[in-house]
Parts: structure tokens; sequence; C-alpha cells
């Protein structure tokens, strides 16, 4: 049978990416300071990026935006960047704080206009990179019970990070060559993470338990939002 561009699965697939792929084209946000406030533009959508949506989230920053640096600010954009171009929460909530680390952190307002410009298709190359982090679970795929629902988990090439949802703390696990070294720290609006606290453990003990005393030390010096 002959197949045409409306049979063909092959031709539907194809023409599905190119959709994608135009769409990622035409999305273009950009970011200005207007009498030293933080503003951000969708403008393919015509209208003004608001924190709203990105606050039923995470609340790193009710006040606002900012950008180039890490910090609250620049968390509160991550998220509503990747939920406002992508619909997802689920995906915003994941990547945010790589995003925010690895793309928000660096626009800077340069150029006759005095902004930065965010194209779909750099949202759309960032997260492909984020791809290769992967959710930490004891069994490999199903949700853990060992840490709150605050608090999440990503294995990385060099560490794994636990990341508080609500606020700016991190639990970093790195591995020695005769100890584990596990950090309790925090980020807020510095440019590196401040140590709040920290354990050590010979290399063969199982590195969990300690990692559940500073999860529960950093709920206990700021207390989680009912809704997380």
């Amino acid at each position: 049978m002959e197949m045409n561009s409306t049979t063909d699965p092959r031709a539907v697939v194809q023409d599905a990416n190119e959709r994608c792929q135009a769409n990622a084209d035409r999305v273009e946000y950009v970011g200005m300071r207007v009498d030293g406030t933080p503003v951000v533009l969708n403008l393919t959508a015509h209208e003004r990026l608001s924190p709203n949506r990105s606050l039923d989230l995470v609340r790193h920053s009710p006040a606002g935006f900012d950008w180039g640096y890490t910090g609250s600010g620049p968390a509160q954009l991550a998220c509503a960047l990747l939920l406002d171009y992508t619909d997802n929460e689920t995906v915003a909530q994941q990547h945010y704080i790589q995003f925010r680390n690895d793309v928000v952190s660096q626009l800077v307002c340069d150029g006759p206009a005095d902004c930065w410009h965010l194209t779909g298709e750099d949202i759309e190359a960032a997260l492909a990179e984020f791809e290769e982090y992967r959710a930490l679970t004891p069994d490999g795929g199903t949700p853990s019970s060992s840490l709150p629902a605050n608090w999440s988990a990503v294995s990385r090439t060099d560490r794994t990070v636990f990341q508080r949802q609500d606020i700016d703390h991190y639990v970093v696990l790195a591995e020695g060559s005769e100890e584990w070294l596990i950090i309790l720290c925090a980020q807020g609006d510095r440019a590196y993470p401040a140590p709040l606290d920290h354990r050590t453990l010979p290399v063969e003990n199982d590195p969990a338990s300690a990692v559940q005393e500073l999860v529960a030390e950093s709920n206990d010096l700021v207390e989680p939002e009912e809704d997380i």
C-alpha cells in the first residue's frame, strides 16, 4: 500500500519534530532593568512574565526575578521560564536549579538595547543536557520514603546532590579515597554555597543515615511550607 504524509507514521513523526523545532525557533524571552527593577517579557506571547505561577511550585523570591548570579531571584526566574516554556510543572521543578546555575546565572544585559535574549532553542539545548541527570531512588524507579517530601536527589558524574525544593539548601555527598564527606550548605544570594554542617564517615559505611540527619537539620532550621 502506498503511503502519503497522512498515513506514513514516519512522516507524522517528522512533521511533529519540525513543528516543535519551529516553535522553539519562534519563542523568545527578553530581560531588562526598568528603573532598577528586573523585567522579563515573553515576546512570543506579547506579555510580561510573572513569578506568580512559579511561586506555586517554589518560593525562592516572592519579590520577583533576577539574573546574572546564582541566588533566590535567579532561581525563581529559572523556574518561571521553564514553566512558561514547557507548561510542565514536573520538568520545571526537576530542572530549574540546574537551569539557574547553567543558564540564568550567565544572562547579562548588554548590547544597544541593554537587555538579554533567550530563545526556545536555547532552552531546548539546556534541557537536552540535563537529561544526563537522573533521579536517585533506592530501587531505581519508585519514590523514596527515606527523604522528606520537600527534598529530591540527582546523581552527577562526580557527586550526589540532595536538593531542597522550597529554599536553597543542599546536602552534597562526595566520596573520597578513605571517607565520605557529607555537607549541608545554603546558597541564598551568595556567589558560593555556605556550609552549615557536615558529617564524615569511613567509605565502607552506608552514608544514608548521615544524609537523613542533615536533611532533618535543614528542616529544623527552616520549617518546610505546609504544601510541600
